[in-house]
């Protein structure tokens, strides 16, 4: 296996699930039916640190619920499929809009549905309360579980990697 810092240094694109990355997992439901997520606002603000820098973000859901595309939309995030179970195709089909080999992208996930990108990216990165399966398929694993900052946590490595840390936190700082 590669190691991972030296494969995050091509990255330009990351591609997240949602459900157990962006989120805890969980799905709370209110009386009236409708599911609730619960979002890291850590996670959200690295995620506007990588596009100041011009780290591509895409989203591919399994699931199509009306919180995560508000999350979505409110990010800024323009490469957005949900309710999609084949993942394989839409995370080449944001490779292909953004411009990037599937190399210099990379795909964070928890669970079997995640495995088909985390394969073809050319950095694969899981969260520590991922399925077995996914956290042996991943190239670098996140100390903080998912929607506990995992994301923010992918974002500052690749960041780092590329050299571009110090530059996304002088936009906040200045």
């Amino acid at each position: 296996m590669a190691d991972a810092s030296l494969l995050a240094k091509n990255i330009k694109l990351l591609v997240l699930d949602v459900d157990g990355v962006l989120t805890d997992g969980g799905l709370y439901y209110g009386d009236d039916g409708i599911a609730m997520k619960r979002f890291s606002v850590q996670d959200g603000l690295g995620i506007k640190m990588a596009q100041a820098v011009g780290l591509e973000i895409g989203v591919i859901t399994g699931l199509d619920q009306k919180p995560v595309e508000a999350r979505v939309r409110e990010l800024g995030i323009r490469h957005y499929h949900s309710g999609k179970h084949k993942k394989v195709p839409l995370f080449e089909d944001i490779c292909a809009k953004v411009g990037v080999d599937p190399s210099e992208a990379a795909y964070m996930g928890d669970d079997w549905i995640d495995l088909g990108p985390m394969a073809r990216a050319g950095l694969a990165l899981c969260v520590p309360n991922a399925v077995p399966e996914v956290i042996e398929a991943a190239d670098w694993v996140s100390t903080r579980n998912g929607g506990n900052g995992a994301v923010r946590e992918a974002i500052m490595f690749i960041l780092e990697a590329r050299g571009l840390k110090e530059q996304a936190l002088q936009r906040w700082v200045d």
